[in-house]
């Protein structure tokens, strides 16, 4: 089954383990259909919102009610993902002994990846619903050509980089058409999509492996960060107009 061009091809976090945990053999390859159709199935919550054109407040109230309507298929999204790049996670530590407890995590880390923080307005305390929803929208974008660089370095794994690539992808649309104002967002352009590949690919064999070990960590924890404030918005009236 092909992708939609995206990436290369262009779990509720609080009960996931952060040790080391050896999963059945056959969860991975029974797991990955079910990705798939999730992938595929919440694509209405893609759609465009609808604009409002009247002063009468009805186009207003249609479009709270599909901000609503995008949320569940949004934190399932979101949990999947975290849940997947967990699992990412304890194939490097098992298949290359690459884990967070290793030595080599010693290796200055200037990969400048995406983080949610303090200030993104995604924390409880002083949420900001449409300024958390933009910074989690702008990262998952601005994690594309890491997870491209994962995709090609984690070979043994590339069909589950692949699918993650694009649910990264799909989410981050979701989310975005659910800021008020969407231009708001940011979307790396090409040239520096382009400068970052490059760099990169400059790393050395022997550090590629801690880079995409990094990388992993860093997209689960902001995951993490993005379940939570997802299911957040879901339990709480914060859309009601």
């Amino acid at each position: 089954m092909k992708f939609p061009r995206g990436c290369d091809c262009d779990c509720d976090c609080d009960r996931v383990s952060s040790g080391r945990r050896r999963r059945p053999p056959a969860l991975r390859t029974a797991a990955l259909p079910s990705l798939l159709l999730l992938l595929l199935l919440p694509r209405a919550a893609a759609v465009p919102l609808p604009a409002a054109a009247d002063s009468s407040g009805e186009a207003e109230l249609e479009e709270a009610a599909a901000r609503r309507a995008a949320l569940p298929d949004g934190l399932r999204m979101a949990r999947l993902l975290h849940a997947r790049a967990v699992q990412l996670q304890e194939e490097m530590c098992e298949k290359f002994t690459v884990c967070e407890n290793s030595m080599e995590m010693l290796v200055r880390n200037n990969l400048n990846l995406p983080k949610l923080t303090e200030e993104d307005g995604c924390l409880l305390a002083g949420f900001d619903e449409d300024k958390c929803l933009r910074k989690i929208s702008s990262g998952l974008y601005a994690f594309k050509t890491y997870l491209e660089y994962v995709q090609e370095t984690f070979i043994s794994e590339k069909q589950n980089v692949e699918s993650l690539c694009y649910g990264t992808e799909h989410l981050a649309r979701t989310l975005k058409q659910m800021v008020i104002n969407p231009d708001e967002v940011t979307i790396p352009d090409s040239a520096t999509q382009e400068s970052l590949r490059t760099k990169l690919k400059s790393h050395k064999t022997w550090i590629e492996k801690i880079t995409t070990h990094l990388i992993l960590r860093d997209f689960t924890s902001f995951m993490e960060k993005t379940v939570r404030a997802v299911r957040y918005l879901k339990n709480t009236r914060s859309f009601s107009v």
